[in-house]
């Protein structure tokens, strides 16, 4: 008997979800169409609560600066700092800005509160210090990266002198430079300075691995973590600096596959830590190639989502959104035979869609490909429903939702 679409859906509940799934993930990533928007922040934040109390995940990560998240994790787990300043400071993108994350963050901090630190559920970001204008300096990172091993291990074995990392770095506006994105030859990226401090980089993350074992004796895993932190953000930030300044065709290529890899290292730094809930734009988390055009031109690249599932099999899932409307963006009803029309005709507001029984319901009739109107908004790829392990479709977001 042929499925009937109406029988693919459920109500959106964390149980709905992981009935889809063989087993708990260690990584369970929740994706977004569009960014911003309340319905799917309050959504995402609805089900993370029930996987955090029903399912034991203790970190939620969200496609938000790495270090900047560090001041929001001393917050939710220890109440360092007000509430009002880690919005403002410890996100970036503009994120802090928003109800939804706010209402995270609140909630995150509530929940902690009297806990046992190992019941205590943790915040990450899990993006590197970068936006679509220009990318942060590496001060920051190296900083604390070299400030953290200069206490601890022999002055002997330090590579370089705190000094001489601030001579080769001179000024931050030389690092972010907003003109750099489009002109290499305004980037420092593949100066001298910026050579040597890629060694110095790469030496003082070895240095760290190597010392190891004394520094969780002299300190604690809760201090390396962060330091390890530093490490994977200070060489990632040198690399897109260098990509930056490069005047080749694969420039931009480069770029967007740094960032990708960036997320990549740090979500595989939390599983390793523990159950991990993550939230990003679907392209990030994602199976297959990711694909986009910039600056002209078509881009091809793996994702976050991809090399994860390469480095972690089964134990990452995938659970991509779509939607139906967004009126005031210009995005309308769907197509009727898009993935998102046919699920627009059904009666729920919002649901959880098995994809496996979706496809047996579209055997022989492949839907189309939603062409969006809105350059804010990425329409879910039919081609991609084999390698999503549940879908989670919103009907309609409202303006102010």
């Amino acid at each position: 008997m042929a499925t009937d679409i109406k029988d693919t859906v459920r109500a959106v509940e964390a149980s709905a979800v992981m009935e889809l799934l063989p087993a708990r993930p260690r990584l369970l990533a929740l994706g977004e169409p569009t960014h911003g928007k309340g319905t799917l922040l309050g959504l995402r934040n609805e089900l993370f609560r029930h996987l955090v109390e029903e399912e034991g995940y203790r970190t939620i990560a969200i496609e938000s600066d790495c270090v900047a998240g560090l001041l929001v994790d001393d917050y939710v787990v220890s109440g360092t700092g007000t509430l009002d300043e880690v919005m403002e400071r410890g996100f970036s993108h503009g994120w802090g800005a928003f109800a939804g994350n706010r209402e995270l963050v609140r909630w995150m901090r509530a929940r902690n509160e009297g806990l046992d630190p190992s019941e205590r559920v943790r915040f990450a970001g899990f993006d590197g210090p970068l936006e679509i204008t220009a990318a942060a300096s590496p001060r920051q990172a190296l900083a604390a990266l070299h400030g953290y091993l200069a206490a601890h291990v022999d002055t002997d074995l330090l590579p370089c002198t705190g000094e001489e990392i601030d001579r080769l770095l001179g000024d931050d506006e030389r690092w972010t430079e907003p003109a750099a994105m489009r002109d290499p030859a305004r980037s420092v990226g593949q100066s001298a300075e910026a050579a040597r401090l890629r060694l110095l980089a790469d030496d003082l993350v070895a240095l760290l691995d190597a010392e190891t074992p004394g520094l969780l004796t002299a300190t604690s895993s809760d201090d390396l973590r962060p330091a390890r932190l530093y490490g994977r953000t200070a060489t990632g930030l040198l690399r897109y600096h260098h990509w930056m300044a490069d005047t080749s065709p694969a420039r931009l290529t480069r770029l967007v596959g740094v960032r990708d890899q960036m997320m990549a290292g740090n979500l595989l730094a939390l599983a390793a830590r523990g159950p991990v809930l993550a939230s990003a734009h679907n392209s990030h988390l994602q199976r297959e190639r990711s694909r986009m055009r910039m600056g002209g031109k078509p881009l091809e690249w793996w994702s976050a989502g991809a090399l994860v599932n390469a480095e972690l099999g089964d134990a990452y899932a995938f659970v991509a959104t779509a939607l139906g409307t967004i009126h005031h963006r210009g995005v309308g009803a769907p197509p009727p035979g898009s993935v998102e029309g046919l699920l627009y005709a059904l009666p729920d507001d919002r649901c959880v869609v098995d994809p496996r029984q979706l496809a047996a319901a579209l055997a022989g009739t492949p839907p189309e490909h939603r062409v969006s109107p809105w350059f804010g908004y990425a329409s879910f790829d039919p081609a991609h429903l084999a390698g999503v392990d549940a879908l989670v479709f919103v009907k309609d977001v409202t303006q102010g939702s």
